[in-house]
């Protein structure tokens, strides 16, 4: 067991490379012909899946992280903590939004959730809204 301070010390020093769900859209986006890069840190928000050329993003958000309607479960601890974590991320994710849409590039978000149920149907969502994002830049 570790201590509260010992906790939040690891914690804090874990980056994330992206979840197993990231990683299997990514693969099969890569294995049908699209190429793209994973987490631009020089672009806003830091999004999962990038094509510049394009003005394209893509996020790919988790259902707890980003406070799903849905599926988004607040920790029964700390209380006061989580819904300050989880109302700060929701507003920065409607800053960086609306950034992207001011900016004119095509931002696509997608909830864990429709990965989950609808792997193919989301595979193909993506897909559908890359080529009309190329389309619309040419």
């Amino acid at each position: 067991m570790f201590t509260r301070e010992q906790r939040s010390k690891n914690m804090s020093a874990i980056r994330s490379k992206g979840t197993a769900l990231e990683s299997k859209v990514t693969k099969e986006l890569w294995r049908r012909g699209y190429r793209f890069r994973k987490h631009v840190k020089k672009l806003k928000g830091n999004p999962d899946i990038a094509i510049q050329k394009y003005k394209i993003v893509i996020f790919l958000d988790s259902c707890f992280w980003h406070a799903c309607p849905i599926h988004g479960n607040r920790p029964a601890s700390n209380v006061d903590y989580w819904d300050k974590k989880l109302a700060r991320n929701i507003e920065r994710d409607r800053e960086v939004t609306e950034y992207y849409l001011n900016i004119g590039w095509n931002l696509l978000r997608i909830w864990e959730h429709e990965i989950k149920d609808d792997f193919e149907g989301t595979i193909e969502r993506i897909i559908k809204f890359i080529k009309q994002s190329k389309q619309k830049m040419s």
